[in-house]
């Protein structure tokens, strides 16, 4: 059998001719000479180097399309029937609302979360009602890397960018519902400190916590965007983008002149951070104000993960997050974001192994936070009880977008007299339909009622998977999430047994 996907992808709408596939090659069994180059392969007969990306990107988000051979459906959830751990052992606080979801972490600056989520970075789509949503939550939130590219009122001097203004609109859509829990954070990729981003959202916009990213785009490897012609190519190069080919190489010009121009592509610098650098430049921008420091880590070599971990011991880094999805914002190509990385359950295993390793040494770690492929309560209880204690949060990112849109459109719909069939049953008013509305007014009061319903979205899909875990930590009879470990997990697979150790 194959893991992989057919030549067939949601992530450029191609599709197999026949229902016949080759397992090893993904290509049609058949293939024959009247096909009209629907496949891979035909739209790269066509497109050639585009092909390598996604052509679906844009106003979507992308997930990974590979079957993995192991992920958290291979283990189900313990119960226990006896006792309690963390509340008192008797029938009137033994139970789910007594729960505790809420942590802290930080170093100097401490955060608190409410839940032990995180909502990973992306600055697309409906990010308003994203951000907001997670500061009514009392969530922490990334904006995501290159956030500049998406500005039209960007201003840049020799290089530097010296006006930023959608910054403080992104800064303002989380603090408007900021209730002291959570923290907004800037994610920065090398173009972007190349560039004086950091340097401006801390003395200009507000910022106090930076994310630094290991890794470029959505996952490995700097992103490519073909750029339409030459003189747009020369607009790049002027702004500090790197091009290729070079629109001043002289032999370039020379086939500009005969009329003979190739394809121009910018592409995204990968990070070369050391010890010595990541060192400095955190030393830089704490002068500047920058209260907390987080890391980006994405499923690479396992001996890279440990570095990483041991550059923010060493610095005394917040928190760090370890991605394993595939997928994303869609700026990765294709293939990658389905055959590269550790995938999630096997990156967290090696992250627990090394935080083990680095306790038993003294170190003090940072706040672990496990993302990749997160949607639902059962899910992000089998992340922390596997993470043993050294994973404090899950971040969920594509499914709390998906609510902030789904949240924005159905309230859309219901103002404008067309309450959905399948909400109908519960009213025909957002106050009927939005039933965590009360929660919000317990919160907010009388405020709430003007909320966006995309961010009531978020809140309401976060408040869910909250009360799904508080079922399932009160069912293992552990009354603070704190406590959960591998022995809440029964492993289904040979595959399940063998991570367990």
């Amino acid at each position: 059998m194959s893991f992989s996907p057919s030549l067939s992808s949601g992530f450029t709408a191609a599709k197999n001719r026949s229902t016949y596939i080759s397992p090893q090659s993904g290509m049609c069994s058949l293939c024959t000479e009247k096909c009209p180059g629907t496949c891979e392969i035909g739209q790269a007969a066509v497109l050639g180097k585009m092909s390598v990306y996604p052509t679906t990107t844009g106003p979507n988000q992308i997930a990974s399309e590979k079957d993995y051979p192991i992920d958290f459906s291979h283990f189900n959830i313990n119960g226990r029937a006896f006792g309690a751990i963390g509340t008192e052992g008797d029938y009137e606080h033994a139970e789910i609302f007594n729960v505790n979801l809420a942590s802290e972490y930080g170093n100097d600056n401490k955060i608190k979360l409410d839940l032990p989520i995180i909502l990973p970075a992306l600055v697309k789509m409906n990010w308003i009602d994203y951000f907001g949503g997670a500061a009514m939550a009392g969530v922490t939130c990334m904006v995501g890397e290159d956030a500049r590219n998406k500005d039209p009122e960007l201003k840049i001097e020799n290089g530097k960018i010296t006006s930023f203004p959608m910054l403080q609109k992104i800064h303002d859509s989380f603090y408007k519902y900021y209730r002291g829990i959570g923290q907004m954070v800037l994610q920065c990729n090398v173009d972007d400190h190349l560039m004086g981003v950091p340097e401006i959202a801390l003395n200009k916009y507000g910022f106090e916590a930076l994310e630094f990213k290991f890794g470029q785009g959505a996952k490995g490897t700097q992103p490519v965007n073909r750029i339409k012609d030459y003189d747009e190519a020369v607009k790049k190069v002027e702004c500090g983008a790197l091009v290729f080919p070079n629109p001043f190489d002289p032999k370039i010009i020379e086939l500009k002149e005969k009329g003979c121009c190739p394809n121009f592509y910018t592409y995204g610098r990968l990070p070369m951070w050391t010890e010595e650098s990541m060192a400095k430049r955190i030393s830089e921008l704490r002068a500047m104000g920058m209260k907390n420091v987080y890391f980006k880590m994405a499923g690479f070599d396992p001996s890279d993960v440990e570095r990483v971990i041991n550059m923010a011991v060493e610095n005394g880094v917040d928190m760090i997050t370890f991605d394993g999805a595939g997928g994303g914002s869609g700026y990765s190509p294709s293939k990658m974001m389905n055959e590269w990385s550790l995938p999630t359950i096997l990156l967290e295993k090696v992250v627990v192994d090394i935080c083990a390793k680095l306790q038993k040494q003294g170190k003090v770690l940072p706040a672990m936070v496990m993302t990749g492929g997160f949607a639902s309560e059962d899910q992000i209880f089998k992340s922390l009880a596997y993470g043993d204690g050294f994973i404090n949060a899950i971040g969920v990112c594509r499914a709390s977008m998906a609510a902030a849109m789904t949240g924005k459109t159905i309230g859309d719909e219901i103002e404008a007299g067309r309450t959905p069939e399948f909400f109908k049953k519960f009213g025909n008013t957002i106050d009927e339909v939005f039933h965590d509305l009360a929660d919000l007014r317990g919160i907010y009061g009388k405020d709430a009622d003007s909320f966006s319903t995309g961010a009531i979205g978020v809140f309401s899909y976060l408040n869910k998977l909250a009360f799904g875990l508080r079922h399932f930590a009160a069912l293992n009879r552990k009354f603070d999430v704190k406590y959960l470990d591998k022995s809440d997990l029964i492993p289904l697979t040979y595959y399940a047994s063998d991570l367990m150790g």
